[in-house]
Order: structure tokens, then C-alpha cells, then sequence
């Protein structure tokens, strides 16, 4: 499993971008497929370093392996911050407008919709959430 780990901030965005992108390129994952996959790596890292520390700072640590036939990507996304599990939290109510849902929620919302599993667990001091999705159309 080849991992990365960066300061859990704003600035380290593209830095794990370019991480998983380089590794789905390698393995030739198809483009949509690469796609949803960078939006869900995003939206849990954005998620990491806007809760998972405040008002401190710490690390986040990527790791990520693609195997099998066909070939799935498995990435954990793991901090050490305070402890959230937000696969708990309720979906949105999609079919309101946006100014009577409340706020909050849609980003792990779409990861769950776009992601082949995602799952959570809380080991060692450690948020792990973890997203798999095939990387074939």
C-alpha cells in the first residue's frame, strides 16, 4: 500500500491530488472513473482539515493500493483528530430546495452515492475512512 503523509491543510490539497491521481493514471483508470474518485478524495481531505483539528493543526496520512481483476482502488484517508464518524450522519433530504436543507452533509452524501463502499472505523487514536471504487466503466 503506497502512502503519503501531509500537514492537514488547504495548502497540501493538490499535493494529495496529484497522489491518487498519479496512481489511478498508472493503473489506467478510466476517466469518469478517476473523476469521481478525485472529487471523493477531495471532499473527505477538505473534510479533515476543516474539522478534524481545530482550533490545532495536525497530520493526514493517505493510503492507497489498487488490486484485483478487475482492478479496485482502495484509499483510507486517516487522522488523528476528534473523533467522527460521518457515514452517522443522516443524508440530506435531496428533494428540498437548498435553503430548507440544512447545512452540511451533501459532500459525504455524494462520496456514499459515487464510491463502490465506503466505510469508517476508529482504531489506534485514528479516524480511517475508506472508499473503494472499481476502476473499470
Amino acid at each position: 500500500m503506497k502512502e503519503l503523509c501531509v500537514p492537514a491543510k488547504l495548502e497540501q490539497l493538490d499535493p494529495v491530488l496529484a497522489f491518487v491521481s498519479n496512481e489511478l493514471e498508472n493503473a489506467g483508470c478510466d476517466a469518469a472513473v478517476q473523476t469521481q474518485i478525485m472529487i471523493a478524495v477531495e471532499e473527505i481531505f477538505v473534510n479533515i482539515f476543516s474539522y478534524a483539528y481545530p482550533p490545532k493543526e495536525g497530520m493526514a496520512t493517505i493510503r492507497m493500493q489498487i488490486e484485483g481483476t478487475p482492478a479496485v482502488a482502495q484509499i483510507e484517508m486517516i487522522d488523528q483528530g476528534v473523533p467522527y464518524d460521518p457515514l452517522q450522519r443522516e443524508d440530506p433530504d435531496i428533494t428540498l430546495s437548498a435553503q430548507e436543507r440544512g447545512i452540511g452533509g451533501l459532500g459525504i452524501f455524494m462520496v456514499k452515492q459515487t464510491m463502490d463502499e465506503v466505510s469508517y472505523r476508529y482504531e489506534n487514536n485514528s479516524n480511517i475512512l475508506t472508499i473503494k471504487k472499481a476502476l473499470g466503466r
